[in-house]
């Protein structure tokens, strides 16, 4: 039987999606062939971007959310979420919002080929910054997340996390490359939480992906190397070998997701950082954070395209949380994941 989430009794988020997108799935009949003609089944398009994805999550709960994001007044991402119901604070370009094409195949196994994005002036991301600071008064958290549009500087992340310090808001990064090494290279600009992937830890640690996989010690260093830089807490998404949630003051729990049919994982990560967002401020506990994000992030792996999951799509209590390292070891790289590399 399904169960519900954790609702929470007030808070606030706010999400930024500096590069939000129209996300296309294209639905193959089969397993992808280099140079063939496939005849696709049914298509779908959705707003997206990680912030955005996170916000729809949190909105799907009932919860207050605001999605900074930079569009025209025209473009079409924006008619997709008025239609959503989500509270939007926009700043207006010029380029049109990018499209992020998902080829999904009938085993779950998911494509994605993304857009750039529309570039960012000086005026844009000023206005962005601004807008950011001032809907985080009063909240709860700010979620930074997704990639930086092209000729954006790769620590404007590091600067926004800085310059909201003073607004009392939690802070709530995912990104990854050269954003998410200038974020944690920079002083004073760790988060309060921080959402890799094993791909992304492996970038922060300076090893490959290889190396850290199948390793819990390995894994273990370099979230402990985190929390040497300032972050507070790190949720670490690991596909089908769950994720683990790692705190400044030692706490340390790991959960396994449960067997899902896999659809699509485009969002899964996103609908993970959700379930957390909606479990803390619920009041939740660390274990049953990290429980709501997975049961989140399996959610939202069984639903087509970049659908999220609502509150009854998810089952905490069919999501087993152990403190301390996991009773098996993470799954290979290579294994198809439940919950997929997050698209930025």
């Amino acid at each position: 039987m399904t169960g519900t989430s954790p609702m929470p009794a007030r808070g606030s988020v706010v999400t930024l999606t500096a590069n939000p997108s129209l996300d296309r799935t294209l639905v193959l009949p089969g397993p992808l062939e280099r140079g063939s003609v496939a005849r696709l089944g049914v298509s779908s398009t959705e707003p997206g971007g990680k912030g955005v994805n996170v916000a729809r999550a949190v909105a799907a709960a009932g919860v207050d959310v605001v999605s900074v994001l930079p569009a025209g007044a025209d473009d079409p991402v924006l008619s997709a979420l008025h239609g959503l119901g989500l509270r939007l604070a926009t700043v207006p370009i010029v380029s049109p919002v990018r499209t992020n094409y998902t080829l999904t195949e009938p085993d779950g196994t998911t494509t994605k080929l993304n857009e750039p994005g529309a570039p960012l002036d000086d005026e844009a991301r000023r206005a962005l910054e601004a807008a950011v600071r001032e809907h985080a008064a009063g909240a709860a958290w700010v979620v930074l997340s997704g990639s930086l549009p092209p000729g954006t500087p790769v620590d404007w992340y590091a600067t926004l996390v800085r310059s909201l310090r003073d607004t009392g808001a939690r802070i709530a990064v995912d990104t990854s490359e050269a954003p998410l090494l200038a974020l944690l290279a920079a002083g004073g600009a760790a988060p309060d939480l921080l959402k890799p992937n094993t791909e992304e830890l492996a970038q922060l640690a300076g090893r490959s992906e290889e190396e850290l996989s199948g390793d819990p010690a390995a894994l273990l260093d370099a979230v402990g190397s985190l929390h040497a830089r300032g972050v507070a807490d790190v949720l670490l998404t690991l596909g089908a070998g769950g994720a683990w949630l790692s705190t400044a003051d030692g706490g340390l729990w790991s959960a396994q997701p449960p067997r899902v049919t896999v659809r699509s994982t485009v969002g899964a990560g996103d609908s993970s950082l959700a379930g957390y967002l909606l479990a803390h401020l619920a009041g939740a506990e660390p274990a049953a954070r990290l429980q709501n994000a997975v049961a989140y992030g399996s959610a939202s792996a069984a639903l087509p395209g970049s659908a999220v999951p609502r509150p009854d799509q998810a089952d905490p209590a069919a999501v087993p949380v152990v403190p301390g390292l996991p009773r098996t070891t993470p799954v290979p790289v290579g294994a198809r994941p439940v919950a997929g590399p997050d698209a930025r």
